[in-house]
């Protein structure tokens, strides 16, 4: 294969489009058909590649004798902050033509990435993708590692029983954001946490990513803690349109009855509102995993999150922001 790697243009996008329908592309997060991978919901379609060749996005093609054979978008986490500072990025689409000598395109599209990355000084690439997903070895071959797994639970019957109040249970505040950080630093085993959000201004920097969703216009999104002395719970609730599910996210810890109580408070949040839910969490979240379970929800896809260190990183530390753990 005698290919180059350039940055996309407005002329490619059409090819683009094509190269995703040739592969079967679903309009879905998780889903995957033939060698065409979308993994995030801002970056399935034509109209929402378009608005990244004037944002802060990166989106290169590999081109094999004149013709694109396949392209790699990366944003930052979250995009709505822009590229300069960012110190991580994550692989939104890497998509290949099947007729492509797929292996070397891939590797030509990731050692760009790669380069592109460093000299904007980020210093990680992540990526999700599910488990059996056959681009998975490519990604570990180069130096891709796993570092958790994670669930998306669904159902397409959300709802039950109006759930009594939650003790402790209040709108989420500014003053709460470091108590926040404490919990994910409890409930986020240590050597995940240093890859993630090692420091307060990462983890809140990464907030809106971590848990794998997006920010849609036009969408509810409410913020809960549970505090009883100690912030020991977290819920988000978005409520969506038609196009898309609502969403719930969880952090708590996993004390007396509290996941089940957090799972079943968040439905009745969602109230009489029809349409499907869906919840990413981490293998280390079982115990919430099994309350959601418990009351309907269903695996759709495991996925595997990974990362590649593009350079030496020195731990940082900030007083009081790590909790002590025992």
């Amino acid at each position: 294969m005698s290919a180059a790697v350039r940055t996309a243009n407005f002329r490619d996008l059409g090819r683009i489009e094509e190269i995703q329908q040739e592969g079967g592309g679903e309009l879905s997060e998780t889903a995957s058909r033939g060698p065409v991978k979308l993994w995030s919901l801002v970056s399935q379609t034509l109209s929402a590649i378009l608005p990244a060749l004037y944002h802060e996005t990166l989106l290169y093609v590999v081109e094999d004798e004149g013709k694109v054979v396949g392209f790699i978008q990366a944003s930052n986490r979250p995009a709505a902050i822009g590229l300069v500072g960012a110190t991580t990025l994550q692989v939104l689409n890497l998509c290949l033509d099947p007729s492509a000598d797929t292996d070397e395109a891939a590797r030509l599209l990731l050692d760009h990435l790669a380069n592109q990355a460093l000299e904007r000084g980020v210093l990680r690439l992540f990526v999700r993708l599910p488990l059996d997903d056959p681009l998975a070895p490519i990604f570990r071959k180069h130096s891709f590692r796993q570092y958790a797994l994670e669930s998306v639970l669904y159902t397409e019957n959300p709802g039950g029983p109006k759930s009594p109040e939650l003790s402790g249970l209040r709108p989420e505040r500014g003053r709460d954001h470091t108590l926040v950080y404490q919990l994910y630093r409890k409930v986020t085993p240590r050597g995940i946490a240093t890859i993630e959000a090692p420091t307060f201004k990462e983890w809140r920097a990464l907030q809106g990513e971590w848990f794998g969703h997006h920010a849609i216009r036009g969408e509810s999104d409410e913020q809960f803690v549970v505090d009883r002395t100690e912030v020991m719970g977290w819920l988000r609730v978005q409520q969506s349109s038609s196009t898309r599910p609502s969403t719930l996210s969880f952090m708590v810890l996993p004390e007396d009855h509290l996941p089940e109580e957090l799972a079943d408070h968040a439905l009745t949040l969602l109230g009489d509102r029809p349409g499907p839910v869906w919840s990413s969490l981490r293998h280390y979240d079982s115990h919430m995993i099994e309350a959601l379970r418990g009351r309907g929800f269903e695996t759709l896809v495991n996925q595997s999150l990974m990362v590649k260190e593009l350079a030496a990183r020195v731990p940082a530390r900030e007083k009081g922001m790590v909790p002590a753990f025992g």
